[in-house]
């Protein structure tokens, strides 16, 4: 990387959303999901591939959109959501596994992923109240 580069990554603007963990892990997960969509547009199914994009999406965003908030309460309603859209991708890696769209080694990953997720966004949400 040359030295102008690195000045830029170095001065680029940090975010409170940055360092937090669900926030991370939301991100990891979201891409994983991200390559699925990408997968389904390949084969054609664009409703799906949109679909599976904006879930996919929505747990981060919704970290990072409550990490704004002025108070910790609405942070809290920000991290429900976030927890809720870990639950729609849930349902839809199931459909997707039944329609054989994905394997089921993928679908157990995942499922695995997202339900480690909710609990943490949980055990975060919980610490808000402290």
């Amino acid at each position: 990387m040359g030295q102008s580069a690195w000045r830029r990554e170095e001065s680029m603007a940090k975010f409170r959303f940055q360092d937090m963990e669900i926030w991370q892990r939301a991100v990891e997960i979201g891409n994983r999901l991200l390559d699925i969509a990408d997968d389904l547009e390949q084969r054609k199914l664009y409703r799906f591939a949109d679909q599976m994009r904006g879930a996919a999406l929505s747990v981060s965003n919704n970290i990072a959109e409550g990490a704004g908030s002025d108070s910790n309460k609405e942070f809290a309603q920000f991290l429900n959501i976030a927890k809720r859209s870990c639950f729609e991708d849930a349902n839809m890696l199931i459909v997707f596994e039944q329609r054989k769209l994905i394997g089921n080694q993928t679908r157990d990953r995942l499922l695995e992923s997202l339900d480690e997720e909710c609990r943490k966004i949980q055990n975060f949400k919980k610490s808000l109240r402290e």
